[in-house]
């Protein structure tokens, strides 16, 4: 937590830090944890150091709260936006709790339009994932199989395959140039060898 910490943009907000800090930790999450809160907020300071701009005050707290309620119900981002409406007024102006929880909302489908700064670098971030390395990308398909435990193994393979079917079918993965330059080839790469491994 101590390193999450220091990509918290709220110095007089440590309370609510450590209650979304917290809510990531669950014992219960596999791949939406503290580490994947980690990643998009390391993958969003990746963006920033290569150019991409966005507005990082809505943007860093919407990664805080995209997936600030996870529990495999398919409400959860708009759970996690209303978390971030109710938590977030009178703490910054009401346009950035707008821009935030429109935001975590845009997570359920990672499809920003080209103009939305924001949307892109959050959305890239999230999505960041799929372009890991051989090793990395297999603890997170063995983290996502874990939050799906309640799952026999033949419903979790057809679900999971229509999810990645879904990402190979779409145009661009990834929406910033940056992103598109350095994560859409292997990520594609890995999702093709997901399906294949998933009989897909």
């Amino acid at each position: 937590m101590d390193d999450l910490a220091d990509h918290w943009p709220l110095p007089d907000a440590p309370e609510l830090r450590d209650q979304v800090a917290s809510a990531y930790a669950d014992p219960a999450r596999g791949y939406h944890d503290t580490a994947h809160l980690a990643t998009v907020l390391e993958r969003l300071a990746e963006l920033e150091r290569a150019g991409v701009a966005y507005d990082r005050l809505p943007v860093l707290l919407a990664a805080w709260f995209h997936d600030a309620v996870y529990d495999g119900e398919r409400d959860a981002e708009e759970r996690s936006a209303a978390w971030a409406e109710d938590a977030l007024r009178g703490l910054v102006s009401d346009a950035v709790v707008a821009e935030v929880a429109r935001l975590v909302r845009l997570t359920e489908t990672h499809e920003p339009a080209d103009d939305d700064v924001n949307g892109c670098a959050l959305s890239d971030a999230d999505l960041s994932i799929l372009a890991a390395p051989g090793g990395a990308y297999a603890a997170y398909t063995d983290a996502v199989r874990t939050e799906y435990a309640h799952l026999d193994d033949a419903t979790f393979r057809r679900g999971r395959a229509q999810v990645l079917q879904g990402l190979a079918t779409k145009p661009r993965l990834f929406h910033t140039g940056y992103a598109r330059d350095q994560w859409e080839g292997p990520a594609r790469a890995n999702v093709e060898r997901e399906l294949v491994a998933l009989g897909a």
